[in-house]
């Protein structure tokens, strides 16, 4: 059983954000979840489903065991960057789903991940063992994954605090008016489109990135994002903000390039303190070909100069 209570400075939130914060080892729909199904008590009774909570009140959160894992192990292919007891690291490829969900039930990265670890954090519940964090089907790159609890736990508040360095390449339609820039602005869910996340005036979470145009240049631009933040879509919602769409983006892109055969964005640098010993550690994944290629191919640049 988990025990916290609200400091005044806490007070106003609504429960299921509290509990985010307060138990950054539980995703935020783990913690729905667990609220609806009554393993949470606010004060000593069953919350409602938007409660509000005050200052001092004291909450407890009793979580059923982890159930077993459904996902079947699969020989796919794997890139490892580093890896060693606690945690591994990944260059993922494009195309693959990180966790099995609704028409993905395999050939997975979990179906890849139960095939190459003896074990994996069981954290993140039957369906996303190891899992602290996702990319998106369409994007590449670095990607970190616990094989135990206690990594999943330390990793997790790490990402919750923001502390995780985390840097990003995309290729995006246009060339920005500035070569560099902050776009500070919350997102939230689409008000009409619900599959979309949007750039939101009131009741959106604070979202920033930093951009810097690398290359420009026929019509597009090569540009670095870093985030200091974690929300859904985020680069690719904040850059079609901007007015310069992930080339290949289907679902914020108005118009996508006819060279490039996917969404153009790769997690290029992923830094983080190490769940054991707390040395700070940095990894670097190289861009694929599919990315050198279209910037080869829109552009007749040489590839190298891109990385």
């Amino acid at each position: 059983m988990r025990e916290v209570r609200v400091a005044p400075e806490q007070k106003g939130l609504r429960l299921d954000r509290f509990l985010a914060l307060a138990l950054p080892d539980f995703s935020r729909s783990r913690l729905q979840a667990l609220i609806a199904g009554g393993c949470v008590q606010l004060n000593g009774k069953a919350p409602r489903k938007r409660e509000i909570v005050r200052a001092n009140d004291l909450i407890t959160l009793e979580a059923p065991p982890i159930q077993k894992v459904d996902a079947l192990a699969e020989e796919i292919p794997l890139d490892v960057i580093f890896e060693d007891a606690d945690l591994v690291v990944l260059n993922k490829p494009a195309g693959l789903v990180v966790h099995p969900g609704a028409g993905h039930q395999s050939h997975t990265l979990v179906n890849a991940l139960l095939h190459h670890c003896t074990s994996l954090s069981g954290i993140g519940g039957k369906e996303r063992p190891g899992i602290v964090h996702r990319l998106d089907k369409e994007t590449s790159g670095c990607l970190v994954v616990a094989k135990n609890d206690q990594a999943h736990q330390a990793l997790s508040q790490q990402f919750a605090a923001r502390t995780v360095g985390k840097v990003y390449l995309a290729l995006v339609q246009g060339v920005p008016r500035r070569s560099q820039g902050v776009i500070d602005a919350a997102i939230g869910r689409h008000a009409v489109h619900r599959q979309r996340m949007a750039v939101r005036k009131t009741g959106g979470r604070a979202a920033r990135t930093d951009y810097r145009v690398l290359q420009s240049g026929n019509d597009m631009s090569l540009v670095e994002c870093t985030l200091h933040s974690g929300r859904t879509h985020q680069i690719r919602v904040h850059l079609h903000h901007l007015g310069h769409p992930v080339l290949g983006d289907k679902l914020y892109g108005t118009r996508n390039a006819a060279h490039v055969p996917r969404q153009m964005l790769h997690a290029s640098r992923l830094a983080l303190n190490h769940p054991r010993t707390d040395e700070r550690m940095e990894w670097e994944a190289p861009l694929p070909n599919d990315f050198l290629s279209a910037i080869d191919a829109l552009r007749g640049a040489d590839p190298k100069a891109a990385r």
